[in-house]
């Protein structure tokens, strides 16, 4: 055997034996769990409680009455005992039984005659005897999906998105006049906008976290959500950087990046609508409608404001408006048919990363440019521009909070 098959030899030993040596850990890892769950750990104690999590995820009232769906979260199968809705105790059917294993999901339905705009209480009781609730603030009649409800459902979201973010757009004529400090003041203004967007995109997400079984840990889904897409753009960015050098082309990716994680946020805003009137809250659902259109219109001018050294068509600013406004639709479908407060959560979390990631670009490109031309990129006027932003979008949120 020569020398060369000798060493090759050698190499793949040398390789086997790593390969066993990597795969040896996880089999002895493997096998004390194995032994651990079947012998146990020799520690014999019972349990102060039971412990059983049920989760009301969505209450549902129509002709037949109430509906409601629930979710097994906890490590053990639970058995529903008893019904009670308003202190009474009521007959029920289950789907698809009255016990539910881990992480299963059954409905309820209670043949009670609900009250149109009566709050009503749903006590679920487990067979160890644990009380779980859920609420009706004011009873309305579930909407019922349909071809009409879908159509109005998508005017909602067209109002409200697509609508003031073209409405904002139009002030790109206007903000072309700026010199290149003004250009700079305008950036800021959006920088100051997207800030107030992820903060806000961030509490809804812990707010739809708090709502989530706490077995999927929503509050980690926003932080895991926001991370991982903030590190995704980031990384698809610099490859795109490497074969795209034109500035003019620049612009136009920044904008998209901007209409992109504006888009995400506002799918949050459609998901609010869409479960306002979902649950019968009517006038809360227009209220909405209005604070989130007079909201919405500022984010056309971050939207244009990297576009103020292009001259885009009219077809490009109806792109973005669409990317920007159009997920509002979506949002307004899901809330009022498929809400679910775990997806939500993370959705929200991926929104919040996606605008981190814009705001990172917007500041690196105002960097470069101001190192390019010996200007202060943390000036009194861009400072100014920062904290005129956050105000704006401060001030249009006051209509939606309160």
């Amino acid at each position: 055997m020569s020398y060369a098959d000798q060493r090759e030899t050698k190499t793949s030993s040398i390789s086997l034996k790593a390969i066993l040596w990597g795969i040896l850990p996880l089999i002895l890892l493997i096998a004390i769990i194995g032994t651990i769950a079947k012998v146990g750990t020799g520690i014999e104690s019972e349990p102060a409680a039971p412990i059983e999590v049920v989760n009301v995820e969505k209450i549902t009232l129509n002709d037949d009455g109430i509906q409601v769906k629930v979710l097994n979260s906890g490590p053990e199968a639970i058995t529903i005992a008893q019904v009670v809705v308003d202190g009474a105790f009521w007959n029920a059917e289950f789907s698809p039984s009255d016990t539910l294993q881990r992480f299963e999901r059954g409905t309820i339905h209670i043949p009670y005659p609900w009250v149109q705009g009566d709050p009503h209480e749903i006590k679920l009781i487990t067979s160890n005897g644990l009380i779980f609730t859920g609420e009706v603030a004011a009873a309305a009649a579930t909407p019922t999906p349909t071809g009409k409800l879908f159509a109005q459902y998508a005017l909602i979201g067209f109002y409200v998105g697509v609508i003031p973010v073209g409405l904002g757009l139009l002030w790109y004529p206007f903000l072309r006049r700026f010199s290149v400090k003004g250009m700079h003041v305008i950036l800021s203004l959006t920088i100051g906008l997207l800030f107030f967007l992820v903060i806000d995109t961030f509490e809804e997400g812990f707010e739809m976290a708090a709502a989530a079984p706490g077995v999927f840990q929503g509050t980690g889904l926003v932080w895991f959500g926001a991370l991982l897409s903030c590190l995704f753009l980031i990384a698809v960015d610099q490859s795109n950087d490497r074969k795209l050098s034109s500035r003019t082309l620049e612009g136009s990716r920044v904008s998209r990046k901007i209409a992109t994680g504006i888009g995400l946020h506002n799918f949050g805003e459609g998901l609010a609508i869409g479960s306002a009137f979902a649950v019968g809250e009517a006038a809360l659902g227009t209220f909405l409608i209005i604070g989130f259109t007079l909201h919405n219109i500022t984010e056309g001018v971050g939207i244009a404001a990297p576009l103020l050294k292009e001259r885009p068509s009219w077809k490009t600013f109806v792109t973005l408006a669409l990317i920007a406004g159009g997920p509002a639709i979506i949002g307004t479908w899901a809330g009022g048919f498929i809400f679910n407060d775990t997806l939500a959560a993370l959705f929200f979390g991926i929104g919040a990363g996606a605008i981190l990631q814009v705001i990172y670009v917007i500041s690196k490109m105002m960097l470069k440019e101001s190192e390019k031309r010996s200007l202060s990129p943390v000036s009194w006027l861009n400072f100014g521009g920062l904290s005129a932003g956050i105000l704006i979008m401060y001030i249009t949120a006051l209509m939606v909070k309160f």
